[in-house]
């Protein structure tokens, strides 16, 4: 089973890989995978912080818990797996981002954003749509950048969703 995932990965990492995306594809997935480095979900923390009504202090603490655990899980998860990134197998067609560490799975960046918008989405759901949105759009762009698998993102999703879910089953 692991072969076939892997051998799944790699043919879409070089269709990706050398794939020369539309302008406005590129720059949405710059911009979403620079979003996910953290200042999107720090700005949403401060916009809960100072417009989350009653729920703001459990639904924030809900996010601590739920990106806390994902950020140690995800870098004991890529120490153990020593997956190799894309990026160092295949030179990407358009991509010239640098990875933030040498490993691939799971997706941090993944895991952050799906523990992030699972969590505000259970305290607040009329932003679903809109947190999902820039969840998926995240993890997205990790694929199309050569930054990520496609299993190291569904696997990443996967994870900061239950996470999410974890973390607002304990502080609600």
């Amino acid at each position: 089973m692991i072969d076939y995932i892997s051998n799944r990965d790699h043919r879409l990492m070089r269709r990706v890989n050398r794939w020369f995306a539309p302008r406005w594809i590129r720059l949405w997935m710059i911009c979403a995978t620079r979003g996910g480095d953290g200042w999107l979900w720090y700005a949403m923390c401060a916009a809960v912080a100072l417009f989350g009504g009653a729920e703001r202090f459990a639904a924030l603490l809900g996010c601590v818990i739920a990106v806390g655990t994902g950020i140690g899980l995800f870098l004991w998860l890529k120490r153990t797996t020593g997956r190799r990134r894309p990026c160092h197998i295949e030179p990407h067609a358009w991509a010239t981002l640098l990875p933030p560490d040498q490993f691939s799975f799971p997706s941090g960046h993944t895991i952050t954003a799906f523990a992030m918008a699972t969590t505000l989405s259970l305290f607040y759901p009329s932003l679903m749509a809109g947190l999902l949105f820039c969840a998926i759009s995240i993890a997205a762009s990790r694929i199309l950048l050569g930054m990520h698998f496609l299993s190291d993102v569904v696997v990443g999703a996967l994870i900061g969703a239950a996470l999410g879910y974890a973390a607002f089953a304990i502080v609600s």
